[in-house]
């Protein structure tokens, strides 16, 4: 798993209309420019915000991607709340669920 390699991925997604055109034209070419394991790669083709902010993507950057995905903004607040119940605490990144 590549936290790193999932933000650049989405960041670009975001910012770049020809990358999203490419990705939307043949997402198994782009994905295989990224150090992806299934479940990221699974995540973001899905889109399941939810597990991807419990494997701990920035929440500048999802909120964004979720938006571009057709979100609106409780859907992705609540989609949030439910990776969390789905697949457990965020696994890393800033949002990390750490114990005492």
């Amino acid at each position: 798993m590549s936290l790193y390699a999932v933000q650049k991925l989405i960041y670009q997604l975001n910012r770049d209309p020809g990358f999203r055109a490419r990705f939307a034209a043949d997402r198994d070419a782009v994905l295989e420019d990224f150090d992806l394991s299934a479940e990221e790669a699974e995540a973001i083709c899905k889109p399941d915000i939810g597990l991807l902010y419990v494997l701990g993507v920035n929440g500048q950057l999802l909120m964004h991607y979720a938006a571009m995905v057709g979100f609106e903004w409780d859907e992705y607040l609540q989609a949030m709340r439910d990776g969390v119940a789905e697949h457990g605490p965020v696994r890393a990144g800033t949002y990390a669920m750490v114990g005492d």
